[in-house]
């Protein structure tokens, strides 16, 4: 369900301490420590910036969704095919990559009159990058180029894989793998370019939650093809840190939830560190804790598994009316950071990169200005 969401480079630089952003009702828990339309009421996904690459990068648009009302499903936008108390050795900075598209507004705008907000509060802000467009030739020189950087940077990279087969159930982020084994070769070229420093992989969103176009066998394979791609990137790179789908607080129930996840691996040491939560949607960070919290108990495992919330654009919450299409009145979310101070909670993360539309206030996944001026406002 991330809809239209641009996927390649959801970029941002900034470390360290949460900001007051999110004015919603948390509560203060003790910090665990980083080892290491409205057609639907469902949240759709926009698929974010196009992947990095070795050359001139290019941008193109790609899906995720927010919350809905029977049956939420995130509302992101895919990419364009294009602290808790860190532990030794454990960065707790995270890594800004320098291609996105809003990088290149500001870069383009120096005198437009929005630049310094928009520059100062998102494009100087950590995101994830994301690679959502199935080039397997080209994969592991393109996240090799994002994990290098990070590395000379003494920073920590957040990877999104997005090109599982039947994604987003055909729907406005569709595309991926044509199939199992063409996936499984996909993963093994991902997971040659995570190097071996920290890294974040947010592990295939919506593939966990959106099996519902799947049939009993099909959903069994996703399983498994989630399952080998958490174990073969931990065995690539024992330092990365694989986080599985949990959708978000108002989409699947708890139970739901832990026992697909379970299915898949993600309550797993060899494949797993644990669940994300509300990619591309605006939720409120408490809320996704406490739901987050439930899964993993629900889910089982060894108990250092973690979550990881993307806050990217819930610094209002989730509109009353369940709207998931760049609804009015969001605004940015607390900082990304490694340090949270909840138990169980590793980081919050700009997953969906603020400013690429969903599809309604611009083209889905592009960065929209007037958009991220509102967020960041």
């Amino acid at each position: 369900m991330v809809a239209a969401a641009s996927v390649v480079v959801a970029v941002g630089t900034v470390a360290g301490l949460v900001s007051a952003l999110d004015s919603g009702p948390d509560g203060d828990d003790e910090a665990r420590p980083l080892v290491s339309e409205e057609p639907s009421m469902r949240p759709w996904p926009a698929v974010p910036s196009a992947t990095p690459s070795t050359g001139p990068s290019t941008n193109s648009p790609s899906p995720t969704k927010s919350s809905a009302e029977p049956v939420p499903r995130k509302a992101p936008a895919r990419p364009k095919p294009s602290s808790a108390a860190p532990v030794a050795s454990a960065s707790t900075r995270l890594y800004r990559h320098g291609d996105s598209q809003v990088l290149e507004w500001v870069r383009d705008h120096r005198s437009d009159p929005r630049r310094p907000l928009i520059e100062s509060r998102i494009a100087d802000r950590p995101a994830a990058v994301w690679f959502a467009d199935f080039q397997p030739d080209t994969i592991t020189s393109r996240v090799r180029v994002v994990t290098s950087a990070a590395r000379s940077a003494g920073q920590v990279p957040v990877v999104v894989p997005y090109a599982i087969p039947q994604r987003d159930c055909g729907g406005a982020s569709d595309g991926g793998a044509p199939d199992r084994g063409a996936y499984d070769d996909w993963i093994d070229r991902f997971a040659a370019g995570l190097g071996s420093r920290e890294v974040i992989v947010i592990l295939e969103p919506d593939a966990v939650s959106e099996t519902e176009c799947l049939s009993e066998g099909q959903r069994a394979d996703r399983y498994a093809a989630l399952a080998r791609a958490g174990r073969v990137m931990k065995a690539a790179n024992p330092r990365a840190r694989v986080y599985y789908d949990a959708g978000h607080s108002d989409w699947n129930p708890v139970g739901t939830q832990a026992a697909r996840l379970r299915q898949a691996g993600a309550a797993t040491a060899a494949s797993s560190d644990g669940i994300f939560t509300n990619v591309s949607n605006f939720n409120w960070t408490s809320s996704e804790a406490a739901y987050a919290r439930g899964v993993l108990a629900a889910m089982g495992g060894p108990s250092g598994l973690g979550a990881v919330i993307d806050t990217s654009r819930n610094g209002n919450g989730a509109p009353a009316n369940g709207a998931w299409c760049d609804p009015d009145g969001r605004k940015l979310g607390q900082a990304p950071t490694l340090r949270t101070g909840r138990s169980r909670i590793d980081a919050y993360l700009w997953v969906k990169l603020p400013g690429e539309s969903d599809g309604c206030k611009g083209d889905a996944g592009a960065f929209t200005p007037d958009y991220a001026y509102e967020l960041a406002d």
